[in-house]
C-alpha cells in the first residue's frame, strides 16, 4: 500500500511571516516539497515571491482555502500527488483563513494525504500594537500544533512573556517557538505526526478584511515612495509587492505600521493594499502614490 504523503498546514495572520517561513523552509530543508498557496488580494504576489525554487506550486487564486475552495483544494492536492509525488506537501493559508474547516477536510476526504501538523505564525510586534485577538486568529491560534513566535526582537521581555501567557491561554498544547524572520530548524515544523481530531466547524466565515490590487509600468521616485510608505499606517494593516525604483525593483513588505524593502527580481510594480474596508479608500490611497511616479 503507498504511503500517504504528509501534509502540513502553515497559518496565521497577515503579514505575520508565513511566505518568509516558506523561502526560509525552501532554502534549508533536503526533501522533495509540494506547495499549494493560497492568497488573499488580486494580485498573486506571494506565488511570485516564491517562483524559481524548483517547487510545484498550484496557485488557488482569490477566495479562502478555508470555505470556497475546498472542492479545488481537494482536486489540486491530489493532482501534485499524482504528477510530482513530493516527499512533503505545504499548504500556506491566505492570512484571513480560518483553517478548522480546512483540517476537518483533510482528515476527512483526502485519502492519499495525512496532516502532519498546522504550524501558526504570529507576529510578536503585532500582538503587542493591536492586543485584541480577532476570531479568525484565535481559531489560527487553536488549531496550531506548533507557534511560530515571529519578530521577537522587535518586543521587549516582558512583553513577550505577556504574548506567551496569552497564547497559551488559547491553546494549552501547542509548543511555541520565539524566531526572527522565521529562522527554525525545519525539523522543528516537519513529522509533528498531529493525533487532535478536528471536529467539524459550525461557523460561517466572515470576511474581516478586503483588498485592492495596482500596478505600474513607471519608475517610482524611491524618497517620495518611502513618505507613502511612512502614511499607509492609518489606512492599511497590510500591503506587499514588487516596486520598481531607478536603481531597480524591490519587495515591499508592509505590516501594522513597519515596513522594509528587498531588492528582488521582477518585471514591473504590482502592489496589494489590504485593510478593513480598504476598498472605499482606494482612490484617496492612489492618489498619494501616483505622484511617486517618475
Amino acid at each position: 500500500m503507498k504511503r500517504r504523503t504528509p501534509l502540513t498546514v502553515i497559518t496565521g495572520p497577515l503579514g505575520s511571516g508565513k511566505t518568509t517561513l516558506l523561502r526560509h523552509i525552501l532554502d534549508s530543508f533536503p526533501k522533495k516539497i509540494a506547495i499549494l498557496m493560497n492568497e488573499f488580494g488580486e494580485i498573486g504576489i506571494d506565488t511570485k515571491i516564491i517562483q524559481g525554487k524548483n517547487v510545484q506550486i498550484a496557485d488557488l487564486g482569490g477566495g479562502c482555502v478555508c470555505c470556497s475552495l475546498l472542492g479545488e483544494f481537494e482536486a489540486a492536492v491530489n493532482e501534485i500527488i499524482d504528477s510530482v509525488d513530493p516527499d512533503n506537501i505545504v499548504v500556506e493559508t491566505t492570512g484571513v483563513a480560518e483553517p478548522d474547516a480546512l483540517v476537518f477536510d483533510i482528515q476527512e476526504s483526502l485519502t492519499k494525504v495525512r496532516l502532519d501538523g498546522v504550524v501558526t505564525v504570529i507576529d510578536a510586534d503585532a500582538m503587542v500594537k493591536y492586543p485584541s485577538v480577532g476570531h479568525t486568529s484565535r481559531i489560527q491560534i487553536e488549531a496550531a500544533d506548533t507557534i511560530l513566535l515571529n519578530k521577537v526582537d522587535l518586543v521587549s521581555e516582558s512583553e513577550l512573556k505577556a504574548i506567551e501567557d496569552k497564547l497559551h491561554s488559547l491553546n494549552e498544547v501547542a509548543s511555541i517557538l520565539h524566531t526572527q524572520r522565521c529562522q527554525v530548524d525545519p525539523d522543528l515544523l516537519f513529522g509533528i505526526g498531529r493525533e487532535r481530531v478536528q471536529p467539524p466547524p459550525h461557523h460561517v466565515h466572515q470576511l474581516e478584511f478586503d483588498s485592492f490590487g495596482y500596478t505600474s509600468d513607471a519608475t517610482f521616485n524611491r524618497q517620495c515612495f518611502e513618505v507613502f510608505a511612512d502614511s499607509l499606517g492609518t489606512d492599511v494593516y497590510r500591503a506587499k509587492g514588487f516596486i520598481r525604483f531607478a536603481e531597480g525593483i524591490y519587495l515591499f513588505n508592509f505590516v501594522a505600521g513597519r515596513w522594509d524593502l528587498e531588492p528582488f527580481e521582477q518585471e514591473a510594480t504590482e502592489l496589494v493594499f489590504i485593510g478593513k474596508q480598504v476598498r472605499a479608500r482606494k482612490e484617496e490611497i492612489l492618489n498619494r502614490l501616483k505622484p511617486c511616479e517618475q
